[in-house]
């Protein structure tokens, strides 16, 4: 089978979109050659939270976000289906789309840890690689389940990644901007400015809408 381009996926509730998500995104592009890394929005029941920005205006954000980057697009299906998926069943379904195309799946290391609590973990690794950003300091696992498929798994190579369609997992140091997107509604609900730290266009955004309790005038 000739394989094309491998692709990137970034999933998460984005609440908001911020620089930190951004530059992870383009770090993984740069280090494993990746033509584009899809931003896959999670969908979030309206009657989650009052004071969480709706799906459509998390999706809005997201777009503002992205206009000047062209190397990352949104990946809707979670939020078309209007119901929370699992990560094995969204996987499952971008496999039948890119039948041809490796899948890199961006994590945390904190996500490698829980891999095994997923629903149908073992599966995930026959849909795509694993692409984990471990921060300074973090370690790996060293005894259980997760330290055995790392075994298994782990290379070293990021060209590897681009030679088979999955089965890989691939470790790399990250420096990520101290940002949080819980961080940016605490401070949009006590009135503080959240500039700089989400693309200007954002913070218009949540200005305008007045999203996370955000009422301060413009």
């Amino acid at each position: 089978m000739n394989l094309l381009s491998p692709i990137g996926l970034l999933g998460g509730s984005f609440d908001p979109i911020h620089h930190g998500h951004l530059r992870s995104a383009i770090d993984v592009c740069d280090l494993l050659n990746l033509q584009q890394v899809e931003l896959l929005p999670n969908y979030m029941s309206p009657h989650k939270s009052l004071t969480h920005a709706s799906n459509d205006h998390r999706m809005t954000m997201l777009k503002l976000a992205i206009t000047d980057c062209p190397q990352l697009v949104i990946n809707a299906q979670e939020l078309i289906s209007q119901q929370a998926c699992y990560t094995v069943d969204t996987l499952t379904k971008l496999r039948d789309l890119y039948p041809t195309r490796p899948i890199c799946f961006l994590i945390g290391m904190d996500s490698l840890l829980n891999l095994s609590t997923w629903h149908r973990w073992q599966d995930i690794l026959d849909l795509c690689h694993l692409v984990v950003s471990a921060r300074p300091g973090s370690s790996q696992p060293t005894i259980g389940v997760i330290s055995d498929i790392l075994t298994q798994r782990q290379t070293l190579d990021a060209h590897a990644l681009h030679a088979q369609l999955s089965g890989l997992i691939f470790i790399h140091q990250t420096h990520p901007l101290a940002i949080s997107s819980s961080e940016i509604r605490t401070l949009c609900s006590q009135q503080k400015s959240c500039q700089f730290l989400v693309p200007h266009g954002v913070f218009q955004y949540i200005q305008k809408h007045q999203l996370y309790g955000y009422t301060k005038p413009q």
